[in-house]
């Protein structure tokens, strides 16, 4: 707890849902929430954004490493919290695409989702050797997605390539912004959902 005092007064970088960017605030105060015998400990910080005033308020991450250094806006609500049963990495792909959309930066932010898209594949157990086309394949021939989700994911890899290479055409706010959105249905889906179901279908089955 010494640790989260030592951020009172000091700055750091979040998201305000009033400037809708990232910007420097300073902590006015710091709660601590959760232990490391009882999931993540969770650092909470009010801060006062320096360039509005406005409050915000930022949490932080404990995996075993200490504070992640990553603080996340939480009020004013400037992003969807995706679900803890998303694994750490992925989070913190889509995490960093959505701090590329809040500063305006949609190239970069469909670049991060194609990138969070490998990541599923590879968590998934696909061989990362081949092109991503034909690993977002396998998802499907494994049965672990549908046609639709196949051809949503096809789709957000294809403007994850236009983002990757030069070219005139420039992505614009709406493309980031649905692709943001459908990367997040994607792993709700494997993640999420799936599981959900699981459980579903055994207490059915106990029952």
């Amino acid at each position: 707890m010494t640790e989260a005092r030592e951020r009172i007064g000091n700055n750091i970088l979040a998201t305000c849902g009033t400037c809708d960017q990232v910007v420097m605030a300073v902590v006015e105060g710091v709660l601590v929430e959760g232990t490391a015998s009882k999931g993540f400990p969770t650092l909470l910080q009010l801060a006062r954004c320096l360039k509005c005033g406005d409050g915000l308020l930022a949490i932080e991450e404990d995996y075993g490493k200490g504070w992640d250094g990553n603080p996340a806006t939480v009020w004013p609500n400037t992003q969807r919290s995706l679900s803890w049963l998303i694994p750490e990495i992925l989070r913190k792909q889509h995490e960093e695409a959505h701090r590329c959309f809040s500063v305006k930066a949609y190239t970069a932010t469909v670049v991060m989702v194609r990138r969070a898209l490998e990541g599923v594949c590879s968590d998934q157990g696909i061989d990362n050797r081949g092109p991503l086309m034909r690993r977002l394949e396998q998802l499907k021939e494994s049965g672990k997605i549908d046609g639709r989700l196949l051809e949503w994911s096809q789709a957000l890899r294809l403007l994850g390539n236009e983002g990757a290479h030069f070219s005139e055409k420039m992505v614009t706010e709406d493309d980031a912004a649905d692709a943001l959105a459908l990367a997040e249905a994607l792993m709700d889906y494997l993640y999420v959902y799936s599981a959900q179901f699981e459980k579903f279908k055994q207490r059915r089955a106990q029952g």
